[in-house]
């Protein structure tokens, strides 16, 4: 909850933003609240002692001096340090050689220390090397052995606002910045995009009726401004596609009646899509009458990650589309753990070739030795999977087996089995959205799969808990792709460029 109205203008004006029921995008900052919440257990605040000596490496601790209105250190960190100066226990706040910043920290934790919560902040620095930097600070009350609140525990996470400028103060926005929204369970990969440009994701309102109809709004201004929605179309949690779908249609709709500039729909995973052609007569061309409905209610924009038919989703759409390669980041992610070894790049279906041979060009650039090829052949009729056939060189190799998709990964698995008759020495999947429907538990536990990678383009349903918790399951960050994409189509920059150097920032992801 952002209490920055109701607060005294003089603290006002020190910060951009305050939330008195703070929920940190940033893992530091939210590992730090969580660990201040461990150590209260039930009180009103931890003991000052207690989190002197757990405090983790990114947090600091600061005592109130109550005779010169001040603040000692008693643990610094690397972000205080660079915030303030200070580095040694004992230093009193007022001495920092960056004032304006030690004034901030004091005037917030006076609040903390009024209130007995905790406090997230955000503020630009105004230093002409800091143009651009802005300051994530979250601040926890400390008490003493009889329960009177005598100390703050903080942290401070640096980054660089969207352009090198200062973030967008919630009470003016301007025109020419992007306003972001998530729907479903996009929330948390849409605060991280948002987060890494400098910004934050705006508020919507989503009410359902008893008859079962729903309305959905924005609760922000989007006039002449550029609109990004994160969107969801993958059945979960009650949720079906179709009701997915509609929400979003509403909402796009909802946005361009509210007079916004450009509406641009991002999801990563677009429904309907393997449905993209008529394989028996009268059967219907989904992916074309997809794109009739985003017209039709003024989408602008489509931008979504490994399409299941590149031509047919270019094809169907009049409106702009924007399609992300999954090639780049995929092989870059994985190179680190192919070295050294012969490889192998394996399709699990004729239609996929060339999308795997799109993927073994990019592998073997960046390992720069030969990847080999090979194909399983698969059909598909009346819900029955069949073909024999198996082409290609596989043996005493690391076979990789990539898709656009894992389902219930019975084609997965297929594929796995084939190479592994076949000789392989090892077997990863490799997909760029982890549907992972139900019945997909014997894929996870598919011995003849050694490891599995999927991109974050869809929250993970919770029958991959076990499989991630154990390591097969690794994912591969899109988070560091979509931002650079947003900011390419905001800025005029090129998208095929960012593609080309685009890896998962996590090297354990």
């Amino acid at each position: 909850m952002t209490t920055l109205a109701i607060v005294d203008p003089p603290l006002r004006r020190l910060f951009s933003r305050l939330d008195f029921a703070p929920r940190p995008v940033q893992q530091g900052l939210s590992e730090l609240l969580a660990n201040w919440e461990a150590l209260r257990a039930g009180a009103v605040a931890p003991a000052l002692a207690a989190a002197e000596e757990t405090v983790p490496a990114n947090g600091f601790v600061f005592a109130r001096d109550d005779s010169e209105r001040d603040f000692l250190l008693r643990r610094a960190s690397i972000g205080l340090e660079r915030l303030t100066g200070l580095t040694e226990a004992g230093a009193r706040l007022s001495a920092s050689p960056e004032p304006r910043h030690a004034v901030r920290l004091r005037r917030l934790f006076e609040t903390v220390l009024n209130t007995g919560e905790p406090v997230l902040a955000e503020f630009s620095a105004e230093t002409h090397e800091e143009a651009g930097l802005v300051v994530d600070l979250l601040a926890a009350p400390l008490a003493s052995s009889d329960g009177r609140i005598v100390g703050i525990l903080g942290g401070c996470e640096l980054r660089r606002s969207l352009g090198g400028e200062p973030p967008l103060r919630r009470h003016a926005a301007r025109i020419d910045e992007p306003v972001i929204f998530a729907l479903s369970r996009m929330a948390a990969l849409a605060e991280t995009v948002a987060h890494s440009l400098g910004t934050t994701v705006s508020a919507h309102e989503e009410r359902r009726f008893e008859d079962g109809e729903h309305k959905i709004r924005p609760l922000v201004c989007v006039r002449n401004r550029d609109a990004y929605v994160f969107a969801d179309l993958g059945s979960s949690g009650g949720e079906s596609v179709n009701d997915k779908l509609c929400k979003l249609l509403f909402f796009i709709g909802a946005l361009k009646q509210s007079a916004a500039a450009r509406v641009n729909v991002i999801a990563p995973y677009l429904c309907y899509g393997r449905k993209e052609r008529q394989t028996k007569p009268r059967d219907p061309v989904a992916t074309r009458y997809l794109a009739q409905m985003f017209e039709a209610v003024g989408c602008d924009c489509v931008i979504t990650i490994a399409a299941h038919d590149l031509a047919a989703f270019q094809n169907a759409f009049r409106r702009e589309t924007e399609h992300l390669d999954f090639h780049a980041l995929f092989a870059r992610t994985l190179a680190p753990h192919l070295r050294g070894e012969e490889v192998a790049v394996v399709t699990p279906d004729p239609g996929g070739e060339k999308r795997a041979e799109l993927f073994r060009e990019t592998l073997e650039r960046i390992l720069d030795a030969p990847v080999t090829k090979a194909l399983v052949d698969k059909k598909r009729s009346m819900g029955k999977v069949t073909g024999d056939l198996f082409a290609g060189d596989v043996a005493d190799r690391t076979a990789i087996i990539i898709d656009d998709m894992i389902g219930t990964g019975g084609t997965m698995s297929r594929a796995a089995l084939a190479c592994r008759r076949h000789g392989a020495r090892r077997v990863i999947a490799a997909a760029a959205h982890g549907l992972f429907s139900p019945g997909a538990e014997n894929f996870l536990r598919d011995p003849s799969i050694d490891r599995i990678w999927v991109a974050d383009s869809l929250p993970l349903p919770a029958l991959t808990k076990d499989a991630i918790a154990q390591g097969k399951l690794r994912i591969v960050a899109t988070a560091p792709l979509l931002a650079d994409v947003i900011h390419a189509l905001h800025s005029g920059g090129s998208i095929n460029d960012l593609q080309e150097h685009a890896v998962s920032p996590f090297p354990g992801a």
